[in-house]
């Protein structure tokens, strides 16, 4: 089963576990190398990135990332992906395949993070998952 093994909020960093972070989502983990990731909901892909393509340079820490807007100033962000299945622009639908479960970035083992906006705030995920 998966669990989540960082939740949103202030945490001390992992790797280093040297100062602290305001973790932006959740870290579901207990996913396999190459799971498949899927959409949680329909929309247009807004980015879909590599991370030195970023315009921060990579300086997320996001690795291979996808950010799906739904309209409304909603949108979710699916972060250090093993690959990406889609491109910028493309349309998907809920419960698409977008990408495969990784550890780019700044991560220290296959997870997925997941962030969630909405009307433009980020939110907690967990108010949002069942």
């Amino acid at each position: 089963s998966r669990k989540i093994s960082s939740p949103q909020g202030n945490r001390v960093s992992p790797g280093n576990g040297i100062g602290s972070s305001n973790h932006k989502g959740v870290d579901i983990c207990n996913v396999s190398y190459s799971s498949k990731i899927y959409a949680t909901k329909s929309g247009k892909v807004l980015i879909a990135s590599m991370p030195y393509s970023d315009p921060d340079g990579g300086s997320s820490g996001y690795g291979n990332y996808v950010v799906i807007d739904h309209g409304n100033g909603n949108s979710t962000l699916y972060a250090h992906m093993s690959s990406r299945a889609v491109t910028e622009g493309q349309m998907v639908s809920q419960g698409q395949t977008i990408g495969y479960v990784g550890t780019t970035g700044s991560s220290t083992g296959n997870h997925l993070h997941l962030e969630m906006k909405v009307n433009n705030v980020l939110v907690n995920v967990m108010n949002y998952l069942s």
